[in-house]
């Protein structure tokens, strides 16, 4: 069966995940979000989260991160955010469409935007009053496209920011469990500032299913009729709600992720001992990119696939999930040290 590290996308469902699966396919009960299970899951989410919150469980993190938009968002008004964003390079336009609304990109450094950049975002755009858009959504990602880390305090100065413009702050959270272990906190810690969230699951072992949060309970006014509108309201929820249960009991999805991070830090010690190959960016979670030639990412590819990282042909990503093994890791930097030599 082949391996790779082309996305966490790419890799199977963890076995407590399929446990639960298994489990859950008994019997009958209520349908769309009706039956117990859904409803002590979202408490069960609710009180690792540490603060009350709407939950929401949807398909996939496009949706979650479009229909968080959607809830947010007259078509009058802005997103800010980072150049970066999952949201402007690989959602295929998916929130302005469905929005109407503008983004207003920030060049991130490293895959992050500051406080400041959003106080001058904000400042260019409200310069010409009703003749330009309203920004009322930042959106982030933790952690990010690059693989770094919004710190605590960074996060509470975007807060700050936010604040101060009546602005909301969105999360793309799909790898937010990798960025907790690494940062050795809390989810709670880690969502203090959020007013919504896009809760990832599929990154982090489970099959299928992201869930929405909202912090910030006034922007889920309408919800239940957005979620069914766009698509997204699963009739057998049992089956994603029996998945985040298994990720939120005993810390499972500190497990999955803290396994990923190691793994990708092994990796990248052991790719930046080698001759032609550097590392890109700080390795802070489960995400490592490097520069390297050409010919020798063919031939690497070739022994195990990974991706390059867009149309720069030097630059190359490698990602690792929470079933990456050492033995995996060795067979590609083997076929590294052979290909230098």
């Amino acid at each position: 069966m082949e391996r790779h590290f082309c996305s966490d996308n790419a890799s199977g469902v963890c076995p407590e995940v399929m446990n639960a699966l298994v489990q859950v396919n008994q019997g009958h009960t209520a349908s769309y979000g009706n039956d117990a299970l859904s409803q002590t899951t979202e408490m069960l989410i609710r009180k690792e989260l540490g603060r009350e919150c709407a939950v929401y469980f949807v398909y996939n993190g496009t949706a979650a991160n479009t229909l968080a938009c959607k809830a947010a968002l007259k078509s009058f008004e802005s997103i800010i955010c980072p150049d970066t964003a999952h949201i402007v390079t690989h959602e295929v336009g998916a929130p302005v469409n469905a929005t109407g609304s503008k983004m207003l990109t920030v060049p991130a450094t490293e895959g992050k935007i500051t406080a400041e950049q959003i106080r001058r975002a904000y400042a260019d755009e409200t310069y010409w009053g009703p003749h330009a858009t309203r920004p009322r959504l930042v959106s982030i990602t933790q952690s990010t496209e690059w693989g770094t880390l919004y710190s605590l305090e960074e996060l509470a100065d975007i807060k700050q920011a936010c604040n101060e413009l009546n602005l909301l702050l969105h999360v793309d959270g799909c790898r937010l469990y990798n960025a907790a272990a690494a940062l050795g906190c809390s989810l709670a810690e880690l969502c203090e500032h959020v007013d919504i969230l896009s809760l990832g699951g599929t990154k982090n072992g489970l099959m299928f299913g992201e869930a929405l949060v909202f912090f910030d309970q006034s922007a889920a006014d309408g919800f239940l009729h957005l979620r069914k509108q766009g698509l997204q309201l699963h009739s057998k929820m049992r089956f994603i709600s029996a998945q985040f249960q298994a990720l939120f009991t005993n810390r499972l999805w500190y497990k999955n992720a803290h396994h990923a991070n190691e793994m990708a830090k092994r990796l990248a010690e052991g790719l930046s001992q080698i001759n032609g190959i550097e590392l890109l960016h700080p390795v802070q979670t489960n995400q490592v990119f490097v520069t390297m030639p050409e010919a020798m990412a063919k031939a690497l590819i070739r022994a195990v696939p990974f991706y390059p990282n867009g149309p720069a042909l030097d630059v190359y990503r490698f990602v690792t999930s929470f079933d990456t093994c050492p033995e995996e890791i060795e067979t590609l930097l083997e076929a590294a040290r052979k290909e230098v030599s």
